[in-house]
């Protein structure tokens, strides 16, 4: 009753406020830091990636990669290996790329069962 209250007879702003909700809670991420992205630029952010976390793939990451890894930061990279799945993205190698690229970020912590689609 009191969310009919609060939002009267308009229940279609409920299936909004709940992915808002959802979108923001992705976003966290433990330590007290977050990622200033959205996904979707993110996820541009590391288009030079795309060879390197390609489901059994053997590319090694390039300069170019490893360079957008360390500036997008090491949340906004969970924010990514831990969100939507991405398909043609391996989750298990895109959370190898900061050992790779001899960055020094804490290790993402899964939040979903990792698997290639």
């Amino acid at each position: 009753m009191k969310l009919h209250f609060l939002l009267g007879s308009n229940y279609k702003a409920v299936p909004l406020m709940v992915l808002l909700l959802v979108l923001t809670c992705m976003v966290e991420q433990g330590q007290g830091t977050t990622c200033h992205n959205t996904f979707l630029s993110a996820l541009v952010q590391l288009i030079p990636c795309r060879a390197a976390v390609t489901p059994f793939s053997r590319i090694p990451p390039s300069d170019t990669c490893c360079n957008a890894i360390k500036a997008l930061g090491q949340p906004c990279l969970c924010v990514l290996v831990n969100g939507l799945p991405i398909t043609g993205v391996d989750r298990n190698m895109a959370r190898q790329l900061p050992q790779k690229c001899s960055a020094n970020f804490e290790p993402c912590i899964p939040r979903f069962p990792s698997h290639s689609i």
